[in-house]
C-alpha cells in the first residue's frame, strides 16, 4: 500500500529527516565557540605565562572548539546516511589538519637553514 507524498512529509523518518523548530543547538554551539575563541585570545594577550603554558592552554581550547564544531554543527551524532561518509570526512579532515600542523612545524624548524 503506497502512501501519499503528504503523509510521507508529515512522518519523521530517516529518509526525510528535518526539523521545523528554532535551531537552539546551533545558537548554543555558536555562543560556546565565541567564548572559547575569546578565552584563547585572552590567554595569548592578557596572561603573562610561559610560552609552553600558553600553548598548552590554547591547544586545549582548540580541542574543545573542535569537539563543539563536530557535535553542534557537523551533526556527528546523527546517523541519517550511515556512518561511512562521516568516517571518510572525519579522516580526511584529520589528515589535512595533520598536514597543516606538521608542515607548519617543519617550516618553522628549518626556516633558518633555508635563509
Amino acid at each position: 500500500m503506497a502512501q501519499s507524498s503528504a503523509e510521507l512529509h508529515k512522518k519523521p523518518s530517516p529518509q526525510n529527516h528535518h526539523h521545523e523548530t528554532f535551531p537552539w543547538k546551533h545558537i548554543v554551539g555558536y555562543i560556546i565557540s565565541l567564548v572559547l575563541t575569546a578565552l584563547a585570545f585572552g590567554t595569548a594577550l592578557r596572561l603573562h605565562l610561559s610560552t609552553t603554558m600558553t600553548l598548552t592552554i590554547i591547544v586545549f581550547l582548540a580541542v574543545l572548539q573542535m569537539l563543539v564544531q563536530l557535535f553542534m554543527f557537523m551533526h556527528l551524532t546523527e546517523r541519517i546516511h550511515g556512518d561511512t561518509f562521516q568516517k571518510i570526512f572525519i579522516y580526511t579532515g584529520v589528515f589535512f589538519a595533520a598536514v597543516v600542523v606538521v608542515g607548519t612545524i617543519w617550516v618553522m624548524t628549518f626556516k633558518s637553514a633555508v635563509s
